[in-house]
């Protein structure tokens, strides 16, 4: 190959060269003002905002509260025996009959299995401090014997029965009787009522407080809702087992007061 067929290869592969980092360097210029448009753009967006609070609404806020009174339609209370003797065995074999006795009675009174319910079964060592001795100069703690507990917690659906359903328990050996509470079964049927009471006061209160005002309801941003639990009467006595013509105590149940607080807030123009 003669010298000059090699001098314009050389030079044709230069501008070969040259043509591609030229392209190169376009593609790559083009992309950086791609990118340094975007950002700029975006840093303008975002300048508008800078300082800038989000737009406040108007409101003003209202309260309303319902109350319904409903007659309790369900009773619970704790039937407990406690039995003290010298050996766990004997405390253990007398309480246990009590309470079975306690059990078959209730049952005879229309009371159903699944409204029966042990809360607690407890044995505990019964102690003595006895005075001091040449042996024991600070005293000596003797056992003396063990304490059985055992509690049941009733429902009685039939409200015209708790009287005699207390009677028929002590007579069968119950000698703590504790925690009468009268309740409502569907209390959650009440509650709605009384959330509709109290949504239509805090709703007139709006349409009142906007008339007064000169503005206008546009409509509800935000609501909140509170309730007070019903006030239970309730009755804890102790006592010896009862003779069986022992008369019944009388049981009044009353009325339960459910009650519902809300607060709703408008927007208003």
């Amino acid at each position: 190959m003669f010298p000059e067929q090699n001098s314009k290869i050389c030079k044709d592969e230069h501008k070969i060269l040259f043509k591609g980092i030229c392209i190169l360097l376009m593609v790559l210029l083009f992309v950086s003002t791609l990118y340094i448009f975007a950002s700029t753009l975006n840093k303008i967006k975002e300048g508008r905002y800078i300082g800038q609070e989000i737009e406040s609404k108007n409101t003003i806020t209202v309260s309303g509260t319902g109350e319904v009174y409903a007659k309790p339609d369900l009773a619970l209370t704790t039937f407990s025996v406690v039995t003290e003797k010298k050996e766990v065995a004997e405390a253990m074999e007398e309480n246990t009959r009590k309470m079975n006795t306690i059990i078959d009675s209730i049952k005879e009174q229309g009371i159903e299995e699944k409204d029966l319910k042990t809360t607690s079964f407890n044995i505990y060592p019964r102690y003595e401090w006895n005075e001091r001795t040449q042996f024991y100069p600070n005293g000596q703690r003797v056992l003396v014997g063990y304490e059985i507990s055992q509690s049941l917690e009733v429902k009685i659906r039939d409200m015209e029965k708790i009287g005699t359903i207390i009677q028929k328990a002590t007579d069968a050996g119950a000698n703590q009787v504790g925690n009468l509470q009268f309740t409502i079964d569907d209390e959650d049927e009440v509650k709605k009522q009384a959330r509709e009471e109290a949504i239509k006061e805090a709703k007139d209160k709006a349409k009142e407080l906007a008339s007064q005002l000169g503005v206008k309801l546009i409509r509800i941003v935000n609501f909140s809702e509170s309730g007070v639990m019903p006030y239970y009467y309730g009755l804890k006595a102790e006592a010896e087992m009862a003779s069986s013509d022992t008369e019944a105590p009388q049981i009044e149940t009353g009325e339960n007061k459910i009650e519902v607080n809300v607060n709703i807030t408008y927007e208003i123009n």
